[in-house]
Parts: C-alpha cells; sequence; structure tokens
C-alpha cells in the first residue's frame, strides 16, 4: 500500500526535474531506421516520380535522335583533311582567325575551295559549341544529313546492272567505324547495298563517311524500323538470308547458296546475331579460325565473307578492280 502513492522515475535536466513517462513513450523514443535517399523522399526537390523519370528518358532520347538527324561535324586538322581527300561530302568549312598558318588547315581551305564549298570564319567559342567541346585545333567541316535509301532500291540496283543481288544488313553494329568500313567492302565485292536500323545502331555519320574512302557515294545505305520484318520481305522476293555467326550450320568456303540472291546478316560487335535476326535467317553460317581467336571484328567478317561469296560467283572482274 505504500508503493501506490509513489510517482514515476525522475530525470533531471535543464529545466530541472521532470517525471517519467512510465513507458508510456516508449514508441517514440524508437528509432525509424536509416534517412531515405533524397530522390526517394516525395517532398524533396530532387524527387522525381516513375512518369517524371519515363519523360526525361523521352526527352533525352529526343535530342540524341535530333542530333543524329541534324549535320555532323568533323573537327581536327587532320581529320578535316582526310575527310577532303575521301570525298565526304559537305556542305560548310568553320576555320578560326590566324588557324591558316597551319600547312593542314591552309590544304583544307584549297580542298573546299576546289569543291565549292562554303568556308566561314568561326571563333574558339562557336567552335567550341559547335563541336560539343571537342578537340577541333581552329578547324571543323560541316557534314550533311545522310539521305538513306529504302531496300528495296537495293534490289533496284542490282536489277539495272543485270547482277544477282548481294546485301548486307547490320544487326545492331554500333560503331560507325565498322559501318563504313562493311560499306567499302561491300562496294569493293560487288554487294548493292547495306541495311541498317533507325535504333541501336550506327549511322551514316562523318567517321561512317570517312572510313568507307568514299565508297558510301557510290554504295546506297538503307535504313528501316524493324530489321527482321524487313528479312522477311527480302526473303518474300527471293533473297536468301544468311546470318554470320559463330557455331553456325554451315562453313563460309563452299556455301552451296552463294551463286543466288543473297542478304548477309552481321551481328553486333559484342553479343553477334540477335534471337529474332536468328531465327530469320535461312542459313547460319560461320567462318573457320584458329582455336586461338575467338572472333573477328564485324568488319573484317563481313570482309571475309564477302570475298568468299564473289569469289564463287566468279566475279573476277570486281576482284580485281578491288585489288588495284
Amino acid at each position: 500500500m505504500a508503493n501506490s502513492s509513489r510517482g514515476g522515475a525522475v530525470r533531471k535536466g535543464k529545466k530541472g526535474p521532470t517525471k517519467g513517462s512510465g513507458g508510456k513513450g516508449r514508441r517514440a523514443l524508437e528509432g525509424k531506421g536509416p534517412t531515405p535517399k533524397a530522390e526517394d523522399r516525395v517532398y524533396h526537390k530532387a524527387y522525381k516520380s516513375d512518369e517524371d523519370r519515363r519523360r526525361e528518358q523521352q526527352r533525352q532520347q529526343s535530342r540524341r535522335r535530333k542530333k543524329e538527324a541534324g549535320a555532323d561535324l568533323v573537327a581536327g586538322r587532320n581529320s578535316v583533311v582526310e575527310a577532303l581527300r575521301e570525298g565526304v561530302p559537305a556542305t560548310a568549312l568553320y576555320v578560326s582567325p590566324r588557324a591558316d598558318s597551319d600547312e593542314r588547315v591552309r590544304e583544307a581551305i584549297a580542298l573546299a575551295a576546289d569543291r565549292g564549298i562554303a568556308m566561314l570564319e568561326a571563333g574558339k567559342q562557336d567552335l567550341d559549341r559547335l563541336t560539343d567541346d571537342a578537340i577541333h585545333q581552329g578547324i571543323a567541316l560541316q557534314v550533311p544529313p545522310y539521305e538513306y535509301a529504302h531496300p528495296d532500291d537495293l534490289l533496284r540496283l542490282a536489277n539495272q546492272r543485270y547482277e544477282t543481288p548481294l546485301l548486307v544488313a547490320l544487326d545492331g553494329i554500333t560503331d560507325p567505324r565498322n559501318l563504313g568500313a562493311i560499306v567499302r567492302s561491300t562496294a569493293a565485292f560487288g554487294g548493292h547495298g547495306v541495311i541498317v536500323t533507325e535504333r541501336r545502331s550506327a549511322s551514316m555519320t562523318a567517321a561512317a563517311w570517312k572510313t568507307s574512302a568514299g565508297a558510301a557515294a557510290r554504295i546506297p545505305v538503307a535504313q528501316v524500323v524493324n530489321l527482321v520484318r524487313s528479312l522477311q520481305e527480302l526473303k518474300k522476293q527471293g533473297v536468301f538470308v544468311l546470318g554470320l555467326d559463330m557455331g553456325g550450320d554451315v562453313s563460309l568456303p563452299g556455301l552451296a547458296l552463294a551463286d543466288q540472291p543473297v542478304c548477309l546478316v552481321v551481328g553486333s560487335e559484342g553479343k553477334g546475331l540477335s534471337r529474332l535476326a536468328r531465327e530469320a535467317c535461312d542459313q547460319i553460317v560461320s567462318i573457320p579460325i584458329a582455336a586461338s581467336t575467338e572472333s573477328l571484328n564485324a568488319g573484317v567478317a563481313a570482309a571475309v565473307s564477302l570475298y568468299e561469296i564473289a569469289r564463287s560467283r566468279g566475279t573476277g572482274q570486281e576482284l580485281t578492280a578491288a585489288q588495284d
């Protein structure tokens, strides 16, 4: 009975002794865990909902497509001179003041003047902005957007030449230098065009033009939305679709379908052929290589395959021209 009049525990603080809660405030004293990240807190300015993230991704993709669709720029003295030597189409040459003291810049100006390319003076800040802060060395060459063909145009070109169609389709090739090299090989071995996709694929930029060594001016490049659908359309028109991949059903030497209308599908640099593209192929062809070598570069593999097809067809004139 004596304990019934006893008060709760007393805690001494700055404001003097206070009575305890007797355990009633235990929940308030418990921790609430680690502080959430700023982007996960709804009330924070860094927070973005799933819808906001989706819209931001769409904006970035839109900016990327606009950049790819717009004019391309070759920056740097050596790159500009080489591009002009190879006949890369251009609409303007930007040169900073006093940059013509360099021999390469003078050559670029002379080449541009011979081709009737407009020459514009641009300061360092202007060139920094135009080239996205690339190392331009006071000179840049503007390349217009590439005009893509339609896959039917490639077959029409073969018919006009009274030749058996030989096309190359690229499945996820993202390096423009590989694209340019494949365009060059296609022209060298009697091909009639290259097919690329709009998304997740290299496009005909200045780098691709430069690597093609002028072949892009002679061989059309078609751009499609859906590669598998385009391959199926080609098959309906009598074209055999051959996928180039390791562990194929047939080996490249002595390819039985080489003398038929052919579309050679080359897979991406890392993953090779995609599943859907592989399923759309009539045959999967492999190149015999030494066991110590894992794989070939996509551009090299395409060149070897195109050479073998041209050799099987007996196109001696084309091979002689390629060697010359």
